[in-house]
């Protein structure tokens, strides 16, 4: 029976995976699929490890190959004198009936546009519009919680009890696995570098919007529960210090010491985070931020400041 084979960009060793990319690709499998079309998916073994990949495909399985996506150009040639990606595509799979979909054509002549038998462009260079976009099609998203993770590797005065580098590593291996919009934050602030905030106001724009927040930051802690976020704070100092300090005076549950952050551990402490109860008790420590349950340091600085004060 005939049976095809779908490429991409995201087929390639060194080639580049993008969101769009993949939602192109899980509209045409849909597409295959209800036609009843036998196929298989090669990715690249980098993205997808696991997966089919190209260099172990027999050609001679496939009458057809799809390629979806993207641009078709032979100008990125790989290194060390190996063929651009699409010229040995087009060579391996010559006995193939090859069919580009959805892909953008910058020069017709290109030998990467001619090689195929047919191209199904959404915009060509000399076409005033294109079609629209094959992820236009694509199945609705599915929820997936949105997580700040907020993490420094300094803090230099904690000499020997520093554990910084080793929970940042942990923190970021884990946070790799996530099914999760991770993003990467910091509570610096930078008045010339758009990629840093400029205001705490900015600080609590993104904290406010999250489902969570992870961080070795003390300020990442205090900051994200004042937004109302639930924060997985872990105290990058052996023994604890200001982290675990924080979290104390502020009635937050949710610390780890430097040593507990394994994969389970994190798992469970963002589970609750991410729990009704998490999220609840958040809201509670946010809408209680002007009530005072510890020391009072403003009343002992004015108390230390007046007239006659020792």
């Amino acid at each position: 029976m005939p049976r095809t084979l779908l490429t991409g960009w995201f087929s390639f060793l060194h080639g580049e995976v993008t969101a769009g990319d993949l939602l192109v690709a899980d509209v045409v499998r849909d597409a295959l699929r209800g036609a009843s079309i036998p196929y298989d998916t090669a990715w690249s073994p980098t993205f997808r490890p696991a997966g089919l990949h190209l260099e172990n495909v027999d050609p001679a399985a496939y009458t057809h190959l799809v390629f979806a996506c993207g641009p078709l150009h032979s100008r990125r040639p790989a290194a060390d004198g190996v063929p651009a990606p699409l010229l040995e595509l087009h060579r391996r799979f010559a006995d193939c009936r090859r069919i580009a979909v959805g892909v953008s054509v910058v020069d017709p002549a290109d030998p990467a546009v001619t090689g195929f038998d047919v191209v199904l462009a959404r915009d060509e260079a000399a076409a005033a519009t294109g079609a629209p976009d094959l992820s236009r099609h694509a199945p609705p998203a599915r929820a997936v919680p949105v997580v700040g993770v907020v993490v420094t590797e300094g803090q230099h005065e904690y000499g020997a009890r520093r554990r910084h580098g080793e929970v940042a590593r942990a923190i970021e291996a884990w946070a790799g696995g996530l099914d999760a919009a991770r993003l990467p934050l910091d509570t610096r602030l930078d008045a010339q570098d758009w990629r840093l905030p400029a205001s705490p106001d900015q600080v609590h724009a993104v904290f406010a919007r999250l489902d969570a927040v992870v961080t070795t930051r003390l300020h990442g802690l205090v900051l994200g529960l004042r937004a109302g976020t639930p924060v997985l704070a872990v105290d990058p100092v052996a023994g604890g210090a200001k982290v675990s300090a924080q979290a104390a005076a502020l009635g937050w549950p949710t610390v780890l010491p430097a040593e507990r952050a394994t994969a389970a551990e994190l798992d469970q402490a963002l589970d609750w985070c991410l729990s009704p109860a998490g999220r609840a008790r958040a809201r509670e420590l946010a809408h209680s931020a002007g009530a005072h349950t510890g020391p009072d340091l403003l009343a002992d600085l004015l108390r230390h400041l007046a007239p006659g004060a020792g």
